[in-house]
């Protein structure tokens, strides 16, 4: 299968956003005595800023509040979760093969007649041909529906936490990642029949509240309001057993692997400034939760 450059962009742009899935809410909150989604975590080597990602925002979002850009200039390292400048890592042939269906396969026969009738009423709502996404898998049609959506709305990821302190970082800064977009793109393809559908149903049905979710969403980000932040993710989690699963591995597993990975700077002797989605850092299974309990000083800052 052949790759256009147009189509490499797009693949990346799915990357980018497809954690976003699960950090966008439904409520409001009150304000928390102006805290930001900041934390600082101390051990006795060192110093880690540990700070919540919103991977998509819009321009008229910035600036972003001083202390977060403080906070990056005393780092000497910037660990995030992917870096989304370098898709050399990736071998997009084989990326290609695992997101669409060979020949003469499309969704139809995968999925419920439920879920295609889903899929044909938020297509022709996008006003996107049903036949240019007829061979893509459940996992990556979740995505491209949703990236579609955002883009609409006017959000965009070039103007994401994540790339806004890359783009600082670059050349001056050690980047390094938590994770990885090969790592990230095998944990989604590599989900169950039943859990790509679940994880498809799930997006389908909030695209058509996106956009408000999204205001609320930022209003929450700045304000530092983690209550809101814990509901996402328990709303996400309920519901059937297979929407369960998916979150187990895209959010609860990840959030341990990532716990590990930051232990590793806290005995470093380099301050670093850590980025991660800001649904992993809520919850008693979140980031800051896990820090915690391993006996870390922890503040939101």
């Amino acid at each position: 299968m052949r790759i256009r450059t147009g189509g490499k962009k797009i693949l990346v742009l799915f990357f980018i956003l497809f954690s976003f899935i699960f950090t966008v809410c439904s409520q409001d909150a009150g304000c928390q005595n102006q805290k930001i989604f900041l934390w600082k975590v101390q051990s006795d080597d060192n110093i880690v800023y540990v700070l919540g990602s919103l991977h998509v925002m819009r321009q008229k979002d910035y600036p972003l509040n001083k202390s977060i850009e403080d906070a990056f200039g005393k780092s000497d390292v910037l660990a995030v979760e992917a870096n989304i400048n370098d898709i050399t890592q990736l071998d997009l042939e084989i990326l290609l093969e695992k997101a669409f269906y060979p020949e003469g396969e499309t969704i139809e026969g995968h999925v419920s007649q439920d879920t295609y009738e889903a899929i044909k009423k938020e297509t022709e709502r996008l006003g996107l041909p049903l036949m240019l996404v007829q061979r893509q898998k459940p996992w990556f049609l979740a995505l491209s529906l949703t990236s579609i959506e955002l883009l609409r709305l006017g959000f965009n990821p070039g103007y994401g936490i994540d790339m806004h302190f890359i783009s600082q970082a670059s050349g001056k800064k050690k980047i390094i990642e938590l994770e990885s977009l090969q790592c990230q793109f095998n944990l989604l393809s590599g989900f169950s029949d039943d859990e790509q559908e679940a994880f498809l149903l799930y997006s389908l049905k909030e695209l058509s509240i996106l956009e408000q979710e999204m205001e609320s969403m930022i209003r929450a980000w700045k304000r530092g309001d983690t209550i809101t932040l814990e509901s996402i993710v328990a709303k996400s989690a309920s519901g059937d057993i297979d929407m369960s699963t998916v979150l187990e591995k895209l959010i609860h597993e990840r959030n341990r692997n990532m716990v590990s990975k930051i232990e590793r700077y806290l005995n470093d002797s380099k301050p670093y400034f850590v980025i991660v989605g800001a649904g992993h850092l809520v919850g008693k299974k979140g980031i800051i939760s896990l820090l915690k309990k391993k006996g870390y000083a922890v503040e939101q800052m």
